[in-house]
């Protein structure tokens, strides 16, 4: 539970009584129960739509007066180039910064603004801010000075964040002699008013104080309660900025004194401690100096926006540092640096809430499960190059919520939500950090060698009548446009897969499909009948938990009875798919007309009473986020701690590229890669000792994921499969079939030892490891199309 926010009075009086060293400690705690080591910055580019304003502020060399022979405002050609420069150059987020109103200044601004065809500055932003997206990958920020209510509605269409400091709350900023008098746009109750409005807009906007213009330190505490007071009203706050006053030559406060560091660090953790654990606290680097890593011991947690490739057009006097003293710099004061994009992840990770419809698909597609950019271009199931990760690590972890996690799992304690989720979020070193403990335990839990089973894959029917929105690989009236015709296997065409399968070294076959409509429970007792009668003994992994209990509905009997019934009939042990994520809140969007978590899990401990042994699996990178993720690692652990029926874990990365969902723009296009890899090592350490196998899906990872992962806590990959449709239909480029031998090369490739095993992890014997690897072709497969059919088993069983 995060510290809760100290009163007005408990505030001023730390503030006043405590030594700087003492406040900044308080308020680096703080922060790092919100954000761990974790500092952000956004790769920007700064377009200065116009230098005019009606204000006429002490110490400004941003605004100016019209020009002859100089445009107004930059044309839109103007602000394509400079958004295509910051574009090439990596950005993420284009900063529209510009003067206040100047059309009620400047007649020439007016005469610009008609010939461009707009009636105000704020109408030609909103064009500017739309023709960014629609011509660039760039999300538009906008800090356009004081607005009405029908500004901020135009620009939340097409911006994702706006913006407005309101600096101060001192009477004597704007009075006669003060640097804020003549400045209409700077008077405190109408910035106030503008940040409220955005709060009732549902707008994620960034405020903050300048410090350093004549207020005193009580009058700094205003400023930040007012805008307390406002975000506990919205919650809009994205972000609080401290920045300090820097004298400008030509300016009337050009020899003004400037703050002191002292003062700069007094006023963010100041700030750190009125806005909670939370809240991002701001600082910009390139105004606090050299060493202005040490602004993170006060309490910051973000950078503002850094452009490689345009000057602070604000402060030009001060240089954005290169990111790579911003990194070197921030690891050097503890802190592990990280881009974001102009919107923070709570204001990216409720979409509905925070942003414009229209942004929805794009800003899906830009994100992880955290909220952040991702940063590399690798996509589940296609063979886009894996990025290099550093999955060793002989340090102590810097974010100090990952390294009580690993400490407390080390020493056997029951993992928790919050344990689970910092280990999710790992990142830079830290991600080492995680990989290698997970790591270390497999090799205390199951050695170096690495299983794999020989086995084949029979999904015996396409169609479905359930609608999951991530599925494309089931088949409907209305999806004719997805992979591939409807079929139907028939019993015959089952016996002849299963019969070949063991012909080839097959030890499994893995039997799933969709929920046909006319499929009873008789059904899945005679395709295991079929499964059976061409090859004995061979051990048949099948049906869902949501198969299983739409097939003991058809017959009028319990669970129970029918896991029974299916045990009798030679049933091996059951798939524990179905499961996807184990929260109902994602499930009634994702699956709504399937089973929920809790009669998977029910399902699933019926299996285990049955003596039916099972894998659990997670989906994930979709729409999810990072607590729905542990919540579902914790109860696939309790249910194991009560039945220890589970027989391995195996993380399912979502493959996007066909899913519906992800066409519609409603879910994001799977994990990145390192999300992926962490997924595998968090696994590993949250069921350990409970579940002891941890596999990769080598269609899903490909050969690269597996390397990673392998070096994550894994020790099995699965099956050969032979058949792999499932991924495939979701767009997966991995292939259909690993065999044994190319499954021993790449783990001895890991420096590992290859072991093949059964479905129960036995050994195997020698004759099927023979079979498997003297393995004729597969022969062309059958996909029998939909027909009535009679299900007569006794003379399929006859004809076998």
């Amino acid at each position: 539970m995060s510290t809760p926010l100290p009163s007005e009075a408990e505030l001023r009086r730390m503030a006043a009584r405590e030594p700087l060293d003492m406040l900044m400690a308080r308020a680096a705690a703080v922060r790092d129960e919100g954000f761990g080591a974790l500092v952000t910055y956004s790769r920007k580019v700064f377009i200065p739509l116009t230098r005019l304003c009606r204000d006429v502020c002490s110490y400004c060399t941003f605004a100016r007066p019209p020009r002859p022979g100089e445009n107004c405002y930059l044309t839109p050609d103007d602000v394509l180039a400079i958004a295509r420069a910051g574009e090439a150059a990596g950005c993420r987020e284009a900063l529209f910064t510009l003067g206040d109103k100047p059309e009620l200044r400047y007649r020439a601004a007016r005469e610009e603004l008609a010939r461009l065809g707009h009636a105000s500055t704020i109408d030609y932003l909103a064009a500017m801010c739309r023709l960014v997206l629609a011509e660039t990958s760039l999300f538009p920020h906008a800090n356009p000075g004081v607005m009405t209510a029908a500004d901020i509605a135009a620009l939340r269409d097409v911006s994702i964040s706006q913006g407005l400091m309101l600096e101060g709350t001192a009477d004597s900023l704007t009075a006669r002699g003060g640097p804020h008098f003549g400045s209409p746009d700077k008077m405190p109750a109408a910035r106030l008013e503008t940040i409220r409005l955005a709060g009732e807009a549902r707008v994620p906007f960034t405020s903050g104080i300048l410090i350093g213009l004549g207020e005193t330190r009580a009058e700094r505490i205003d400023a930040l309660l007012a805008l307390r007071g406002l975000h506990r009203q919205h919650g809009h706050l994205q972000e609080i900025i401290v920045q300090n006053f820097r004298a400008k030559a030509d300016t009337r406060m050009a020899f003004a004194q400037e703050p002191d560091r002292d003062e700069l660090l007094w006023t963010i953790a100041v700030a750190r401690l009125a806005f909670g654990a939370e809240m991002t606290i701001q600082a910009p680097p390139n105004l606090a100096g050299s060493g202005f890593g040490a602004l993170i011991a006060a309490g910051i947690n973000d950078w503002g926006g850094v452009s490689p490739v345009t000057p602070d057009h604000v402060n030009p006097e001060a240089p954005w540092p290169a990111l790579t003293r911003l990194h070197d710099e921030t690891q050097a004061h503890g802190g592990i640096l990280a881009e974001r994009l102009a919107a923070h992840p709570p204001y990216l990770l409720d979409l509905d809430r925070w942003q414009a419809p229209g942004l929805h698909g794009r800003l899906r597609e830009a994100i992880d499960t955290h909220g952040l950019p991702r940063v590399d271009g690798w996509r589940v199931g296609t063979a886009m190059p894996a990025p290099a990760l550093h999955l060793t690590s002989a340090r102590q972890p810097r974010d100090p919520r990952v390294a009580e996690a690993l400490t407390a799992l080390s020493h056997g304690e029951p993992p928790e939500e919050a344990m689970v989720t910092a280990l999710l979020a790992a990142r830079g070193e830290d991600v080492g950090a995680v990989c290698a403990a997970a790591d270390t335990l497999r090799a205390e839990t199951a050695g170096d060698t690495v299983s794999f089973a020989v086995n084949r894959n029979i999904n015996y029917t396409n169609i479905c009548f359930h609608k999951c929105a991530f599925c494309a690989f089931s088949k409907g009236k209305t999806a004719a446009e997805l992979r591939g015709p409807t079929y139907d296997l028939d019993l015959a065409e089952v016996t002849r897969r299963t019969a070949e399968a063991w012909a080839r070294g097959a030890t499994e076959v893995c039997m799933q499909g969709g929920i046909h409509p006319r499929y009873t429970g008789q059904t899945y007792l005679d395709l295991l009948a079929a499964a059976k009668a061409g090859a004995p003994d061979i051990h048949v992994h099948a049906f869902s938990p949501l198969e299983v209990r739409h097939g003991a509905a058809s017959l009028g009997v319990s669970v129970p009875a029918f896991l029974a019934m299916l045990r009798d009939a030679g049933l091996g042990s059951l798939p524990g798919t179905a499961a996807e994520i184990l929260c109902d809140d994602v499930r009634d969007s994702l699956c709504p007309e399937k089973l929920t978590a809790g009669e998977w899990l029910e399902t699933i401990e019926a299996a285990h009473e049955a003596g039916l042994r099972t894998t659990a699996t997670i989906m994930y990178g979709h729409i999810e986020r990072a607590e729905h993720q542990a919540r579902h690692l914790l109860a696939i652990r309790a249910l194991q701690a009560r039945t220890g029926g589970f027989t391995e874990f195996v993380p399912l990365p979502f493959v996007a590229m066909e899913a519906p969902i992800y066409l519609k723009g409603r879910a994001r296009p799977g994990p990145t890669f390192r999300e992926a890899v962490l997924m595998h090592a968090a696994a590993r350490l949250v069921l350990h000792p409970l579940i002891p196998n941890i596999q990769a899906s080598w269609v899903k990872m490909g050969e690269a994921g597996v390397r990673a992962v392998l070096a994550a806590g894994v020790n099995d990959l699965g099956g050969t499969l032979m058949d792999e449709s499932i991924s495939r239909a979701a767009g997966a480029a991995h292939g259909q079939e690993w065999p044994p031998n190319v499954m021993e090369r790449v783990i001895r490739a890991a420096g590992r030892t290859p072991r093949q095993r059964d479905t129960l992890y036995r050994a195997v014997p020698a004759e099927r490891m023979a079979a498997g690897r003297n393995a004729a072709p597969l022969a062309a497969a059958e996909q029998t199309p939909p027909r009535r059919r009679q299900h007569k088993i006794l003379e399929v069983i006859e004809r076998a």
